[in-house]
């Protein structure tokens, strides 16, 4: 099986182009985020702790998503491999995310970087907030802050996988289509 992460600020298109790459290389789509928001739309204790957490743009604790993606992994059949959107944010967590992989036979093929400048973020965000609701990309300070805390705890991981031999910059910017294309050339020689 091969694990790929894809990173990106918020408003990059990680969400958009991991369901397409998913799709086309049979992986499991592993968005953090989405796994969570459930959670919250669920009203489970776990959905309503993180709520108020992710309301300000911070970040949940390590040791939940490991046991959420865990448990994801472990109750997945008949795929290439994984797809990992929004996790890790943190070196931390990208070395937990390596331990609990090593234990099932597994590591991290590869880090696609999806590289936006910031006006084009803010942006995409904002036009998000209008089409979906998502309330979390209607509020300026809260999108400035979730751009903050990317760039200050999560930027890091892309130099620590860089020194792996991991790291794959690609262009998110144009069409759907041609940042698609970007990144499927890059996965294809894995998959």
């Amino acid at each position: 099986m091969v694990n790929f992460l894809i990173f990106g600020p918020p408003g990059s298109g990680k969400g958009t182009q991991s369901v397409k790459l998913a799709q086309k290389f049979n992986l499991v789509h592993l968005s953090t985020g989405d796994m969570l928001r459930a959670e919250i739309a669920g009203g489970t204790e776990l959905g309503k702790k993180m709520s108020s957490i992710m309301a300000k743009g911070e970040l949940v604790p390590d040791e939940v998503v490991i046991e959420m993606i865990a448990a994801k992994i472990d109750s997945a059949k008949n795929t290439a491999g994984f797809l990992f959107d929004g996790f890790p944010r943190t070196v931390e967590q990208t070395k937990e995310l390596e331990k609990m992989l090593g234990k099932r036979k597994m590591k991290i093929d590869m880090m696609l970087v999806l590289d936006v400048d910031h006006d084009e973020l803010v942006k995409r965000l904002i036009s998000r907030a209008e089409l979906s609701g998502r309330p979390d990309d209607k509020d300026p300070s809260v999108i400035e802050n979730r751009i903050s805390v990317y760039r200050s705890k999560t930027e890091p991981i892309i130099n620590y996988c860089q020194e792996k031999g991991l790291y794959q910059p690609v262009n998110g910017v144009g069409s759907i289509d041609d940042i698609f294309e970007r990144l499927s050339d890059k996965i294809k020689h894995f998959a």
